[in-house]
């Protein structure tokens, strides 16, 4: 695998993407690094914090999270709709088939677009039952 895409896919690496595949719960980065733990005990925050940066750039793995949110990773980097509560940040991935848009070129003014996130905001039912 490594070789095709052109970066070497160390054992940190290939234990974090396979951790976080195993998961549909968008894990932030420090639960990340809990799970790996249990694999690699020795493995720094920050070390997990670089490869889910480097796995996110690559395209391996989606970050999730506006500006100012902790970030959440997703071990399934195909174009797909999140949804995401508004007061807990719990994302969860869409499970229906909504279509992700495709921005027309005369639209992007000069951008050079790279994908394209679709998520949803509300407040996710045990939230709603704390307001209540």
């Amino acid at each position: 695998m490594s070789k095709e895409v052109g970066f070497r896919l160390s054992k940190q690496r290939k234990v974090i993407l396979d951790e976080l595949r195993k998961v549909t719960t968008h894990p932030t980065a420090d639960e990340v690094y809990d799970m790996v733990r249990k694999i690699i005990p020795r493995i720094s925050l920050g070390t997990v914090y670089r490869n889910l940066e480097f796995l996110s750039n690559q395209g391996l793995v989606l970050k999730l999270g506006g500006p100012g949110t902790q970030k959440r990773f997703d071990g399934n980097p195909s174009p797909h709709p999140h949804i995401r509560c508004s007061v807990c940040s719990c994302i969860a991935d869409v499970m229906c088939d909504v279509d992700v848009p495709d921005l027309p070129a005369e639209y992007a003014r000069g951008f050079d677009i790279k994908h394209c996130n679709v998520e949803f905001v509300g407040i996710c039912p045990e939230c709603r039952s704390k307001l209540h």
